[in-house]
């Protein structure tokens, strides 16, 4: 008995991708779905259909089982090609490409949003000529969450530094006129910023647009 128990524990080791741990809920995968494919991935190529193999290594009832990878083809994580063997019998083979595709793709997403937060509070300290500090960080945090583009908040930046006010109450009175009147671009603050100084030269009435006190 002890023979056999030794046996089982000296059986094959399942190895985890950390970059699977890490993203696999993010992908849309439910923790069944993730069992599934850690096994899959493990599995030397080409990887086999043999459902009934499966269900047994997995412990899985075999209906279980084929929900769980229909689900995964429908979410675009494998395909299942039918292709013949050596002996030119017809087999079914799981492909993981979409995966591998799918997880390049969010990892690379969420690197550029990384690289473009990161640079976002960069070009913040080198207009502003100072370190930020942690309300400022989340300011920023708020106006991204927001959905305001980038872009745009870089133009109010742009804003406040040429009008000399260089504090964050008066860039987000800014943000907030412009999203109050439907403006979403840079193009547009622009084209607001051009018709409100048409207007000025055409009234002299017209006071110097005050983003603070403008209500």
């Amino acid at each position: 008995m002890n023979s056999k128990i030794i046996d089982i524990l000296k059986g094959k080791t399942y190895t985890i991708p950390e970059y699977l741990l890490n993203n696999y809920k993010s992908l849309g995968i439910s923790s069944d779905e993730f069992i599934i494919l850690i096994y899959l991935i493990n599995k030397e190529n080409p990887i086999i259909c043999d459902y009934k193999l499966m269900s047994n290594n997995l412990n899985v009832s075999l209906k279980d089982l084929m929900i769980f990878i229909n689900s995964l083809k429908d979410k675009g994580i494998l395909d299942i090609n039918i292709n013949k063997n050596k002996e030119d019998v017809l087999e079914e083979y799981i492909i993981l490409d979409p995966f591998y595709n799918k997880l390049f793709m969010f990892l690379i997403d969420e690197k550029d949003k990384v690289n473009s937060d990161t640079n976002l509070y960069s070009i913040f300290e080198t207009e502003l000529g100072r370190t930020l500090s942690p309300i400022e960080y989340e300011l920023i945090n708020g106006w991204i969450e927001c959905k305001y583009d980038e872009k745009l908040i870089l133009e109010a930046l742009k804003e406040a530094v040429y009008n000399g006010v260089n504090n964050f109450r008066y860039i987000d009175r800014i943000l907030f006129e412009w999203n109050k009147k439907g403006i979403k671009t840079v193009e547009a603050a622009k084209k607001h910023k051009e018709q409100f100084r048409v207007q000025k030269e055409n009234d002299i009435e017209v006071p110097d647009y005050d983003w603070l006190n403008n209500e």
